[in-house]
C-alpha cells in the first residue's frame, strides 16, 4: 500500500522526516473546508478526528460528487505506489480548483512491522500524522479485534455452559484474531488444562484485517445495519449441519457497542492540508480490500471529487471494488486511474530486481501485456481509464515513450507523475485528465455479473474474464458446498476471490499476462454478515508470518520520536 523506495534518488529526508516537518492545520480547519462544523468533529488530538454519525446522517439528501478509483498493475517487489498516487491525485485535483477528498484504508500493524514499515503514502504525497496512522491511530483495529474476540469467547462460553444450541465443536467456523503477523498462532489447541477451562478443540488465529468483522464494518451503512450484519455471522454448525449465528448467541448487540466509535470515519489531512478519510482496512487478497462505504459515501456528499484506492492489482482490488463495494453501496465510479511504473513493467518483462536501474526498452515492451490486460479489464466495467506512470529517477525517456505508445494504440493516455518528489505539482496533468474523463459522461458502470447468476458461474466469469483462465476446477465436496450455500439463500451474494496478488494466475511466479491456466478452488467460506462468498485458491493464508528480517528490527524511539517507519 503506497510506500515507495524510489531507488536512485538522493534523499535528504525519509518519509517520516518529511511528514514530521510538515506544517499541519488543526483538524477542525481541515473539516471546515468541506463543510463539516466544529461540533461534528470529535478530536483525537489536534490533527486527527472522527466525524459523528448525526452529522453524517444529515448529509443523506446531498448530491454525490464524482468517484475516482485508483488501482494498479500487478504488484512487484519494485513497488508501484498506489497509495502515494491516490494522495498525489487528491492534492492535484485540489490544486486545479476542485473540491477533492481522499479516501484510504487504515494500515495494519502486522504488515507495518513485517515488510511494509508503513503505509500512509510516501515522499511529498502522504497523509499525516504518519506515525499515528501507521500505529494505533484512533483505535479502530483494536475495537474490531475486541468485538471479534468477544464473539469467540461467547461461543466457547455457550458450549461450556451446556451448549443449548447443539453446536458441533468439530464444525466451529470462527477463529480469534490479533493485529500482528504471527505464524505460530495459525493453528492452536484451545481449552487445555482440565474441565474448568472448557472443551479442548483445534482452533487458530487470523490477522485482524482478515476478520469478517472488519469486512462488515467496511460495508455497513449505519449502526443498525452494522448490528444486523454482525448478527448474521455464522460461527459454526450443529451436528445436523444447521448454521448457528452470532445473533443466536446474543452477541451482536455487545459487539456493536464495542464498534460504536469505530464506525465513525476518521478525518486527517495530506501534506498539502487537504482532507482525507482513512477508515477501515480489509486485506485485498482474502477480503474485498477497500476503505469503508460510510467514509466513501460521506466524502461523496461533501466533495466534488473523491479519490479512493482498492488493494493490489486491478484483478483483485478493482474487481472487488466494482463487484462488491459498488454493487452493495450503489456507487458509480466516473473514472479509474491504473498506476504503473517502468520498473514494474521491466520485472514483468523478465528483468531481475537488481537490474531495474538499467534502461531496457524491450523488457518494458514485454511487460506491457500485464498493464494492457488490466486496462481491458477495468474497461469491461464501463469505466473510462487513464494510466498514471509513477516516475522513478532511473526511468528513461525511451522507456516512458514505449508506455505512452502502447497505451495510445489502445486509446488510453499514459501520464508521467512526479508527485513523490513534487506533491500536487507532479499530478496536475493527471488531475486534468481525470476531470476530463469524469465530466465526459462516458462512464456506464456495470458489475461483471448479475446477482441472479449461480455462484459457480460467478467464479467462472471472474476467472475467465478477469484472470484469462481457461477453466475453474474443484473437488466434488467444494462444488457441493456451492449448492448448499445457494439452497440456504446465499446464492445472490457476490464472490470475493482469495488469490495471490502477484499474478493473474494462482502461481505467484507467473509474471506478465498468463493465459489459459486453471484456477483450482481449495475451499469456499461463507461471510453471511459481510454478504459475500470467499473463494480460496492457491496458498492464501489469513495469518501472515514475519519475514526473516522484519521491519520491526529497525523501528524504534530516538529522543522520544519514532524512527524506522518508511
Amino acid at each position: 500500500m503506497g510506500r515507495q523506495a524510489q531507488e536512485g534518488v538522493t534523499r535528504m529526508k525519509s518519509d517520516i522526516d518529511i511528514a514530521r516537518a510538515a506544517t499541519t492545520e488543526p483538524i477542525v480547519s481541515v473539516a471546515a473546508k468541506i463543510g463539516i462544523p466544529a461540533d461534528a468533529v470529535l478530536n483525537y488530538g489536534p490533527t486527527k478526528a472522527k466525524i459523528n454519525m448525526d452529522f453524517i446522517s444529515s448529509l443523506k439528501s446531498n448530491p454525490k460528487g464524482k468517484l475516482i478509483l485508483v488501482t494498479a498493475m500487478t504488484p512487484t517487489p519494485a513497488g508501484e505506489g498506489k497509495t502515494t498516487t491516490t494522495v498525489g491525485l487528491g492534492d492535484g485535483l485540489n490544486a486545479i480548483g476542485k473540491k477533492a477528498i481522499v479516501c484510504l484504508r487504515e494500515p495494519s500493524l502486522g504488515p507495518c512491522f513485517g515488510m511494509k514499515g508503513g503505509a500512509a503514502g510516501g515522499g511529498f504525497a502522504q497523509v499525516v500524522p504518519m506515525e499515528d496512522i501507521n500505529l494505533h491511530f484512533t483505535g479502530d483495529f483494536h475495537a474490531i479485534g475486541a468485538a471479534h474476540n468477544l464473539l469467540s469467547a461467547m461461543l466457547d462460553n455457550h458450549i461450556y455452559w451446556g451448549n443449548e444450541l447443539g453446536i458441533d465443536v468439530r464444525r466451529i467456523a470462527w477463529k480469534r484474531v490479533i493485529d500482528m503477523n504471527d505464524r505460530a498462532l495459525r493453528e492452536i489447541t484451545a481449552a487445555l488444562g482440565g474441565p474448568g477451562n472448557g472443551y479442548p478443540r483445534e482452533a487458530g488465529f487470523d490477522i485482524t484485517v482478515a476478520s469478517e468483522v472488519m469486512a462488515i464494518l467496511c460495508l455497513a451503512m449505519d449502526l443498525d445495519d452494522l448490528e444486523r450484519r454482525l448478527g448474521n455471522i455464522v460461527v459454526g454448525y450443529t451436528r445436523d449441519k444447521v448454521a448457528v449465528t452470532a445473533a443466536q448467541l446474543n452477541a451482536n448487540g455487545a459487539m456493536t457497542v464495542l464498534l460504536k466509535d469505530a464506525l465513525m470515519p476518521n478525518l486527517v489531512q495530506t501534506l498539502e492540508n487537504n482532507p482525507a478519510f482513512v477508515h477501515g482496512g480489509p486485506f485485498a487478497n482474502i477480503a474485498h480490500g477497500c476503505n469503508t462505504v460510510l467514509a466513501t459515501d460521506t466524502a461523496l456528499r461533501l466533495g466534488d471529487y473523491v479519490v479512493t484506492e482498492a488493494g493490489f492489482g486491478a484483478d483483485l482490488g478493482a474487481e472487488k471494488f466494482f463487484d462488491i463495494k459498488c454493487r452493495k453501496a450503489g456507487l458509480e465510479p466516473a473514472a479509474a486511474v491504473i498506476v504503473a511504473t517502468v520498473r514494474a513493467l521491466k520485472m514483468h518483462g523478465g528483468v531481475a530486481k537488481d537490474d531495474l536501474g538499467k534502461e531496457n526498452v524491450a523488457a518494458v515492451e514485454a511487460g506491457l501485456a500485464n498493464l494492457g490486460r488490466h486496462i481491458r479489464n477495468v474497461q469491461k466495467f464501463g469505466v473510462p481509464v487513464v494510466v498514471g506512470v509513477n516516475n522513478f529517477t532511473t526511468d528513461t525517456d525511451a522507456e516512458f515513450a514505449a508506455v505512452q505508445k502502447f497505451c495510445a494504440e489502445i486509446g488510453v493516455d499514459a501520464i508521467r507523475c512526479t508527485h513523490w518528489a513534487e506533491g500536487s505539482k507532479g499530478t496536475t496533468e493527471l488531475a486534468k485528465k481525470v476531470v476530463e474523463l469524469a465530466e465526459s459522461g462516458s462512464a456506464s458502470f456495470k458489475p461483471l455479473y448479475p446477482d441472479t447468476m449461480s455462484l459457480w458461474d460467478k467464479v467462472s466469469t471472474i476467472a475467465t474474464e478477469i484472470y484469462d483462465a481457461a477453466e475453474v476446477v474443484a473437488d466434488k465436496s467444494v462444488k457441493d458446498q456451492f449448492k448448499v450455500f445457494e439452497d440456504a439463500g446465499y446464492g445472490h451474494f457476490p464472490i470475493c476471490m482469495a488469490k495471490t496478488q502477484y499474478s493473474f494466475s494462482t502461481d505467484a511466479a507467473a509474471k506478465g499476462a498468463p493465459s489459459g491456466h486453471t484456477i483450482a478452488i481449495r475451499e469456499i467460506r461463507l461471510s453471511a454478515g459481510a454478504e459475500f462468498i470467499v473463494v480460496v485458491t492457491g496458498d492464501i493464508m489469513t495469518m501472515p508470518g514475519l519475514p526473516k528480517v522484519p521491519a520491526a528490527n529497525t523501528i524504534k524511539l530516538e529522543n522520544g520520536e519514532v524512527v524506522g517507519l518508511f
